[in-house]
């Protein structure tokens, strides 16, 4: 009785065994199962599809940017090179009824870029705004006062010669525009001089990776002229196709001296602000109205909306707004900024 009583428990303690391995084994197999299944459903990083991205400048990015003076008289202008690699473009009045642009760019290797002219004074608001080396060859008096009161970190080819700025040779132009500067070798003369290479202020736009939403009451905008004088208005038309906008000065085609390419532009802020002139000044230079508020356009797209722009001070950034007051973003591209003086014009159409 005794002997089929413990063949009878070992039977039940085989059983017990059997079961026991046999739920494990299907645990492992349901949580092996599971497993591929999560990873075939959530593909790991280098299989998922890529986010878009910012491409006109890495935002990662902590170096300053070269702000540029460019000359932009009209003898000058057919020689304007690498101007299409600026992210951002200020062209604002100077004496005489003609323009200058503030190109700025960053994280450029650019071998050439100018043609590059003297500073002024109020073009130090837009480099300090972005805490940008001020890149100029020569000064106006204002101009050079300020720099040294205000310790701005300038590269200034009056001092530094070859091969950081050098003139091309062209022949028949005047000398004052065959100037030219090397954003390669400006890197090496920033180390030279000890100036800050990390930037301490944030990119003063904001850039969306994906087309922005264009409010449904924006205006149609294929056809730009800003006019600063009688002698100066920069124009543009939209290219639908390209998405971006086809620049000319007074109805010419702005073109690059090297590529021969039109410029084009993405983005544009335009607004008017007073100028007024330096009393004394026998070149007829001009004070800047710039610090305060307006309304002005933001275009893109074909289209132009309107906004409001803010500058508390010259060391402040310029805020730009929708008027219900939400920050803009801008489009994946260059951008352009036209401050037009109050007697001059902007026509949208």
């Amino acid at each position: 009785m005794k002997k089929k009583l413990k063949k009878k428990n070992l039977i039940i303690i085989i059983i017990a065994l059997i079961l026991i391995i046999g739920v494990s084994t299907a645990g492992v197999l349901f949580l092996t199962k599971d497993k591929d299944t999560k990873e075939k459903s959530e593909p790991n990083e280098e299989e998922k599809p890529n986010e878009p991205t910012v491409e006109v400048v890495d935002l990662e990015s902590d170096s300053r940017p070269f702000a540029v003076m460019i000359n932009n008289i009209g003898a000058a202008r057919p020689y304007h090179t690498g101007l299409q690699d600026a992210y951002l473009v200020y062209e604002m009045a100077v004496e005489g009824g003609i323009t200058r642009y503030l190109a700025l760019f960053k994280d450029k290797d650019n071998e050439v870029v100018g043609n590059v002219r003297s500073a002024r004074h109020y073009y130090l608001d837009y480099v300090l705004e972005n805490d940008a080396y001020y890149v100029h060859w020569g000064w106006s008096p204002q101009a050079e006062s300020d720099i040294s009161e205000y310790d701005i970190d300038n590269l200034n080819g009056l001092y530094d010669a070859s091969p950081y700025f050098f003139r091309q040779n062209i022949s028949g132009v005047s000398t004052e525009h065959r100037a030219f500067t090397n954003l390669s070798a400006l890197k090496e003369l920033v180390t030279k001089k000890g100036y800050r290479t990390e930037t301490n202020k944030d990119l003063l736009l904001r850039y969306s990776a994906t087309p922005i939403e264009i409010p449904d009451d924006a205006l149609d905008a294929t056809n730009i002229d800003l006019k600063y004088s009688g002698s100066s208005t920069t124009n543009y038309v939209y290219d639908p196709a390209n998405k971006v906008y086809k620049q000319f000065v007074n109805d010419k085609e702005h073109t690059d001296y090297e590529t021969k390419e039109q410029y084009t532009v993405k983005n544009i802020i335009t607004y008017q602000i007073g100028y007024t002139s330096i009393t004394g000044d026998n070149k007829g230079r001009q004070e800047l109205d710039n610090i305060g508020s307006g309304e002005g356009y933001f275009i893109t797209e074909g289209k132009a909306i309107p906004i409001k722009w803010k500058k508390n001070g010259r060391f402040e950034e310029t805020v730009y707004t929708y008027l219900d007051g939400t920050e803009i973003r801008v489009n994946d591209g260059n951008t352009w900024i036209h401050i037009v003086p109050t007697s001059g014009n902007i026509s949208i159409s």
